[in-house]
């Protein structure tokens, strides 16, 4: 007899003797495991699976994703189940609700034991869930779980290579789509986190509808050129300065940037930051996708042209006083590259106060200036706090607006003193009319809002608006 016959005998032989055991396992398995404990019914049942039904017996390989690694969170474990948590099926026979507080809406999960086939590139992978209720393994007890993937052995470079990929990628988008927005403000050397609530959107901020466009377009294009600032070797960051008089919607149009591309705000006041080390560690403890808005910034700082002395104002305290070259070195220093995706901020009433070196690009690459109410923003302040597209009074409003200058603020403050439209509108005009008498040399409303400088954006320009960057910049 050959070699060959003989291995062919002997595995015959072997598979013969083995062929009663795995059928007596099989027919008794499930008995025994339902008479064993809860705790270790699915430890036993998973060892049943792995002795016989491994790849020796089967086509499948199997990822176990715990969701601790050496007492570290597994990033891979809770991107999953953020994944897991958008692709299961709702009809599924049994799954688990949550809701935390970062949640905006109830969220259902893969349940113990629940199985759950995914399609991805053409490959089916297979997820379940299992838990330990009684953990003793770790230092601290209580209840671990981990997750089972099971695919064909074909696959094993899908998963390696695109699968997990797409899993962390996803969850993140997941995540930022449905977390709430945080604003953080300044106390000593750390930020304090609170629930952004702002309800400012660019539907509702009173703007000339082309500035709305253009700035919005100025947001998409930045957040999308992660590779071409890495390719030029600059920061991925980009500077706005909103200026105009007060109670003209500049805090309310960051609102609606940060409500817009889903970032966080972190409102830093410079008069709390004592130490210009402490200004850097604040900036450095930003965290990606934020808005670092630093308001009135002509009266946050001391303002001082760079061809003066510094030595000649500087105060004799004990603390160094932040000044504008400190503030300069934190935008522009290595600090300011550990994130990505930084917006920075700069509200001021008096643009005209502050130091060239602050207007410059690549510091403030976009120059806002927020004015008076204009025909088109107050039909959008209408429509929000009235509910009205249309009324006999409008024009006459619209009119009044065009000769005198009033705030979106004061407008806004007129139209929520009635719920009779008819009666708020009355108010409106009278305050106006007053407004009108008052000064009755103005020349209208000169101060729309503009973005502006000496570089016009694809060269439009619109009534009340001029759509410009500041000089130096790239056209859109």
């Amino acid at each position: 007899m050959d070699s060959r016959s003989r291995a062919v005998s002997s595995t015959k032989r072997w598979l013969t003797a083995i062929a009663p055991v795995a059928a007596s396992a099989t027919l008794a398995g499930p008995v025994i495991i339902e008479l064993l404990p809860n705790e270790l019914r699915s430890r036993v049942s998973s060892g049943i699976d792995r002795l016989f039904f491994s790849p020796i017996f089967a086509a499948d390989h199997t990822i176990v994703i715990r969701q601790t690694d050496s007492l570290n969170s597994n990033l891979l474990y809770d991107a999953s189940i953020t994944y897991l948590s958008v692709s299961i099926s709702p009809s599924m026979n049994r799954l688990r609700a949550s809701k935390h507080a970062d949640d905006n809406a109830i969220v259902l999960l893969l349940d113990e034991n629940e199985e759950h086939v995914d399609i991805f590139a053409g490959a089916g992978f297979r997820w379940k869930l299992f838990r330990d209720q009684n953990n003793q393994s770790q230092r601290h007890s209580g209840e671990l779980r981990w997750l089972e993937l099971t695919f064909h052995r074909k696959h094993m470079g899908i998963a390696l290579e695109s699968y997990f990929s797409h899993i962390l990628e996803r969850s993140k988008e997941i995540k930022s789509a449905d977390r709430r927005l945080k604003i953080h403000l300044n106390e000593y050397d750390d930020w304090i986190a609170s629930d952004l609530q702002h309800p400012a959107t660019f539907a509702t901020v009173a703007m000339e509808p082309e500035l709305k466009r253009t700035i919005m377009k100025d947001l998409e294009r930045f957040v999308k050129r992660k590779e071409y600032y890495s390719r030029i070797g600059k920061a991925w960051k980009r500077g706005y300065l909103i200026y105009g008089p007060p109670g003209t919607g500049k805090s309310s149009l960051i609102a609606a940037m940060a409500n817009y591309l889903k970032f966080d705000i972190y409102d830093m006041e410079l008069k709390e930051v004592w130490y210009n080390s402490r200004l850097k560690a604040l900036m450095k403890s930003m965290k990606s996708k934020s808005i670092l808005v630093i308001e009135d910034i002509d009266g946050a700082i001391r303002i001082q042209n760079r061809g003066e002395k510094a030595a000649e104002n500087r105060a004799s305290d004990d603390y160094d006083e932040i000044t504008l070259s400190a503030l300069l070195n934190a935008i522009d220093g290595l600090c300011s590259v550990k994130g990505e995706e930084r917006i920075i901020v700069f509200t001021t009433n008096y643009k005209e106060k502050l130091d060239p070196a602050l207007l410059r690009p690549g510091r403030m690459d976009v120059h806002i200036y927020m004015g008076y109410c204009t025909p088109s923003s107050f039909r959008v302040l209408a429509s929000n706090y009235l509910a009205i597209d249309e009324h006999p009074l409008l024009e006459e409003i619209e009119e009044l607006l065009t000769e005198v200058g009033a705030t979106p603020a004061e407008v806004a403050e007129e139209l929520m003193r009635s719920e009779d439209v008819d009666i708020a509108l009355m108010g409106l005009i009278q305050l106006l009319n007053r407004k009108k008498k008052e000064s009755p040399e103005a020349e209208g409303c000169v101060g729309d809002a503009r973005i502006d400088d000496e570089l016009v954006v694809e060269d439009e320009r619109q009534k009340g608006s001029e759509i410009r960057l500041a000089a130096g910049e790239e056209r859109q």
